[in-house]
């Protein structure tokens, strides 16, 4: 055999075996059918829901593997959308909020051969991956933040629903006020008692105007899509907001102090990538400063809010959190707050 026609062979072979692994790769790629089911406010509440659709996007981007998304309505829809989910073979199946809990347990037992995730709630099945966050730890960030920002000692916090998970955000967030001014006031309400608590940017805007008319002139929200009427009336106002779940500093540049970033988007990519990798665990994990799980967000849109004193001022303390010389409470380990 001549030396060419042997190269040309072999350059064959080599394109034919190449083009089999990508045929293999792809049809791995297809493999997999992930979904997302988001909580009420929907994809688009600029918060909580959206870090859930920003992983999803990435995901999609990075592998080429298309995703399912479905925007409930209300309580009832939880459990019809995973089971219509399932029973269409998507996998892996990835609830956002605590309120799917139910739904998931029960559909999870009927496919136990589906992969589930839940974001902020333990559903303790072998098919289930549960995915928690340390929030009380980047709230105690933001709350440093705002403290040394506020120029009257008095600054505020609105919830979404009332529920110990909010008050684990507002917890962290008034122990961070008090580690840098242990007399400032710290201002909380609560939207509501519904899911509907979520997705009101009326009665966000009313609960944060009535806070800067009490003398606050910085105010944190963990409320979903009811937040941007919170950071909506502190641009208005001529104060200072500070968003949450999702980078929001870019809703209103130069009055949005910084954003408590949750990283829902990491979980959620890696939920996808895992089931893409074969490579799917179950049980729980709680994500933190340490783990990358909660950070603050500085960009072009805050970089003159944040002075190099206060960024010196929040490293110091992340490194003490992760370290442990710093432990901020958990209202949800005992429902208390100290001070």
């Amino acid at each position: 055999m001549s030396e060419d026609i042997y190269v040309k062979k072999f350059l064959t072979i080599g394109t034919a075996l190449a083009g089999l692994a990508f045929s293999i790769a792809s049809a791995q790629a297809a493999d997999i059918k992930p979904a997302v089911l988001y909580d009420l406010g929907g994809r688009n509440d600029e918060s909580f829901n959206q870090a859930a659709f920003t992983g999803a996007e990435k995901f999609k981007a990075d592998y080429g593997v298309e995703f399912r998304d479905f925007e409930i309505q209300n309580d009832a829809q939880r459990e019809q959308a995973l089971r219509n989910f399932a029973k269409r073979g998507m996998n892996p199946i990835v609830a956002i909020g605590f309120s799917q809990a139910n739904a998931v347990e029960k559909v999870a037992k009927e496919f136990p051969d589906t992969q589930f995730a839940i974001v902020d709630m333990v559903v303790d099945l072998p098919n289930v991956r549960s995915i928690l966050f340390k929030e009380h730890e980047g709230s105690y960030i933001v709350g440093m933040l705002a403290a040394m920002a506020s120029e009257t000692g008095k600054v505020g916090f609105v919830g979404g629903m009332d529920i110990p998970l909010i008050r684990k955000f507002a917890c962290g967030y008034k122990q961070g006020v008090m580690a840098v001014q242990s007399d400032a006031e710290v201002f909380e309400n609560m939207t509501g008692t519904t899911g509907a608590a979520w997705n009101d940017p009326v009665k966000g805007g009313e609960l944060a105007k009535s806070q800067f008319d009490r003398g606050a002139d910085v105010v944190y929200h963990a409320a979903g899509g009811t937040g941007i009427g919170v950071l909506q009336a502190a641009a208005d106002a001529g104060k200072l907001g500070i968003g949450v779940d999702s980078n929001q500093n870019g809703l209103h540049p130069g009055s949005v102090l910084t954003s408590m970033l949750k990283r829902v988007d990491i979980a959620v990519f890696q939920a996808f990538e895992d089931a893409k990798n074969d490579n799917w665990s179950s049980g729980f994990e709680v994500l933190g400063l340490q783990e990358g799980g909660v950070d603050w967000a500085l960009d072009a849109n805050n970089a003159e809010l944040v002075n190099d004193e206060m960024k010196a001022a929040v490293e110091e303390a992340t490194q003490k959190i992760i370290s442990g010389e710093v432990v901020v409470h958990d209202y949800m380990a005992d429902e208390s707050c100290p001070g």
